[in-house]
């Protein structure tokens, strides 16, 4: 049984952008990765807890519904509503997982990267198993440059995080400093820069070959259900 468990592809939570969907984010994915690679995980697509009211399309290629995974002002220094998006993520765990691991991009990947570390604390995602890997494609840390912090991750990059982690960091993105800064709370990162922006890239052949090899080395990871206990 366990032999077979591990020729089973990696199933893994996929968190969309702001002002996205799970609809949208798989569009995107289907647009810039080929398909054999997709077919090599188990992608679950989960639409964010908040729906947005006022956002318009203005390229009329994605449409509504638009969501959010939590609320911040302006500045992004004050972030609201983040418990009940870490209630409503852990529930959604429970019914379509368990997960191997969880893919973000935009503000998906600032959620995504803060997981393993709340899980390491045990403030948060304590009911369902812990995390083995993160993908984050354009991601920010909270607390860092750009954002504030909500009191629930205030010590998830307190000391480096051990998941094995593969981040995307566009070169044309202007959000850049926020996506090294966070490749460097993570120990041996696996970095792919695309010549791109703010957006999910286009993968080339050398990224597909680094992305084959990090699934296949996360493959390999077993590691013990956390479920409800303190032990």
């Amino acid at each position: 049984m366990e032999n077979y468990q591990y020729e089973k592809k990696p199933r893994v939570l996929c968190l969309h952008g702001h002002g996205s969907s799970a609809e949208i984010l798989k569009k995107e994915l289907v647009l810039g990765w080929p398909q054999f690679l997709l077919e090599k995980l188990d992608l679950v697509f989960l639409d964010g807890p908040f729906l947005l009211q006022d956002k318009v399309d203005a390229h009329d290629i994605f449409h509504p519904p638009y969501y959010e995974w939590f609320l911040s002002n302006k500045d992004f220094k004050e972030i609201y509503n983040f418990e009940e998006c870490l209630q409503y993520v852990e529930a959604n765990m429970e019914k379509y997982g368990p997960f191997d691991g969880v893919l973000g991009f935009s503000q998906g990947a600032i959620l995504t990267a803060s997981m393993p570390g709340m899980q390491r604390e045990r403030v948060a995602l304590t009911k369902v198993p812990k995390i083995k890997f993160v993908i984050i494609i354009a991601g920010a840390k909270f607390g860092g440059l750009q954002f504030g912090c909500p009191k629930l991750a205030s010590n998830a990059f307190a000391s480096p995080i051990e998941c094995p982690s593969l981040h995307f960091i566009g070169e044309k993105d202007p959000r850049i400093l926020n996506e090294e800064e966070l490749v460097g709370c993570f120990m041996n990162p696996v970095v792919i820069h695309y010549p791109e922006g703010h957006k999910v890239p286009n993968l080339d052949a050398k990224s597909i070959e680094t992305v084959i090899e990090f699934i296949n080395k996360v493959k390999k990871i077993k590691m013990p259900l956390q479920g409800n206990s303190n032990l």
